[in-house]
């Protein structure tokens, strides 16, 4: 069964490391027939939540417009969700973060649309040595995963990859891929 997969990816370098991780996990899951939408925040204005409580006072998830504004029809029409960043201090990069906090207008009592994603994956890469460098990230995603009751269909850390393009040294790409397929 064909599924609408929302692929963010939070790296402000196009054609990095985590971009080239979500380009082969979407290689993969269009082989599979898959319907994508690859949505670079990073390249977007978007801002943080700011805490207001007016999500849905304008008929939209949040009363203020930004990038937001136009990944949020995406979202609401994704059944998976995959975040794909590079690991900055330990976590998500500020950008997808900022993205994600914004998801807490999905989670209020008077939301107008619920968001249906079922799924959701990880795809992380970092420039240091060893995989304990993604704890907190890997932490934070599965706050959200039980938060959410979203099934991880996977997460895949990458460390040791820092220049551009170090990430086609690696495995990394053919398992993303295989994880694309494999949904």
């Amino acid at each position: 069964m064909s599924k609408n997969i929302l692929v963010l990816t939070g790296s402000p370098r196009k054609g990095g490391n985590s971009d080239m991780l979500a380009d082969a996990f979407i290689a993969g899951a269009q082989a599979s027939g898959h319907h994508i939408n690859k949505f670079r925040v990073a390249a977007k204005t978007i801002h943080g939540c700011r805490a207001c409580d007016k999500c849905w006072s304008k008929g939209t998830a949040c009363s203020f417009k930004d990038g937001f504004t136009e990944l949020e029809p995406l979202l609401e029409n994704a059944d998976v969700i995959v975040f794909a960043t590079p690991l900055y201090w330990f976590g998500f990069s500020s950008q997808i973060k900022a993205t994600i906090d914004r998801f807490y207008a999905y989670g209020r009592p008077n939301c107008v649309r619920p968001l249906k994603i079922k799924e959701s994956i990880l795809l992380i890469c970092g420039a240091d040595k060893g995989t304990q460098i993604f704890n907190g990230a890997i932490e934070t995603y599965k706050g959200i995963v039980d938060y959410k009751k979203w099934q991880d269909r996977g997460i895949l850390a990458v460390s040791e990859v820092s220049d551009k393009g170090d990430i086609a040294q690696t495995d990394a790409l053919k398992n993303a891929e295989i994880l694309g397929r494999s949904i």
